[in-house]
């Protein structure tokens, strides 16, 4: 792929996670990125590139229920990373103890209820984003080993430095958290220029396409079997204490009405979804 940035030779790497053995080599825990297919996990891969840093495991999550824009968006960087010298991305899915595949708009038809998000929760984002890649760093060997040598896997999330205030995930006795675009103190347009330096496509937002934080322009820019697949869902859930994906309203009546256009109250998510991306 044209365009990529140069690897800076000179620069040197962060060094989260580094310790002492007994014969005094330095032991590194391995650096995984959660990559969300956004804009600010794809900015945060070229700025590792151009500090010369290099993750040792990328991992996408997939909920069965990404935008195709964002499918196709991280197979393009996924082509990047492998000529840039980056492992290219791995995805995950959320699976049940039998080792089935279940998407989360199926959780949501056969529970009859609508994302968790929805009511105010976040265990959605838990369930089919945290868990899968979690799950598959279980089984990675050089996880295994950082573990045994009492080190921590270094996960690497893409928050801006506009969004610090989601970057308080606590540490536990297997993972240590890194947000390096508040290190580097890169908002949203920085991203999005990082992005243009190294030559790849602007990826906007990433987001299930039933996300009940979506923005109005953004359920109406879905593709139109994507919208009745949301009215569906909408339609087959059992809703007491919210009257659709709207929370205050159905998607439906925003999907089925040009005339309804700027009538919706959609307000400001007091809960950022943990899947959101840029």
């Amino acid at each position: 792929m044209t365009g990529a940035t140069e690897l800076d030779q000179t620069a040197q790497p962060s060094s989260p996670g580094i310790v002492r053995s007994s014969d005094g080599l330095a032991v590194t825990a391995p650096c995984v990125v959660a990559y969300g297919g956004g804009t600010n996990s794809t900015a945060l891969l070229v700025g590792m590139l151009e500090r010369g840093e290099r993750p040792e495991l990328i991992l996408f999550a997939d909920t069965g229920g990404e935008k195709p824009g964002t499918y196709t968006h991280t197979a393009a960087v996924s082509d990047w990373c492998e000529s840039v010298g980056f492992p290219r991305i791995e995805t995950v899915r959320y699976a049940n103890k039998a080792g089935q595949v279940i998407t989360l708009y199926d959780k949501c038809i056969s529970g009859k209820m609508l994302p968790s998000i929805a009511y105010g929760f976040k265990s959605c984002s838990e369930k089919w984003k945290r868990r899968p890649q979690d799950r598959y760093v279980s089984k990675w060997a050089p996880a295994q080993a950082a573990w045994d040598a009492g080190l921590k896997v270094v996960k690497l999330i893409g928050y801006d430095a506009d969004e610090d205030r989601r970057a308080g995930i606590a540490e536990d006795a297997q993972y240590a958290y890194r947000y390096p675009l508040i290190e580097w103190g890169w908002d949203r347009d920085a991203c999005v220029a990082a992005i243009q330096r190294a030559g790849l496509p602007q990826p906007g937002k990433s987001a299930c396409f039933f996300c009940p934080n979506s923005t109005e322009a953004e359920i109406r820019a879905l593709p139109p079997e994507l919208q009745e697949k949301a009215i569906a869902m909408e339609d087959n859930a059992e809703l007491t204490t919210i009257a659709g994906l709207g929370r205050r309203f159905p998607w439906r009546d925003v999907i089925r009405s040009d005339k309804a256009k700027g009538r919706f109250d959609f307000g400001t998510p007091e809960m950022p979804c943990g899947c959101f991306d840029g």
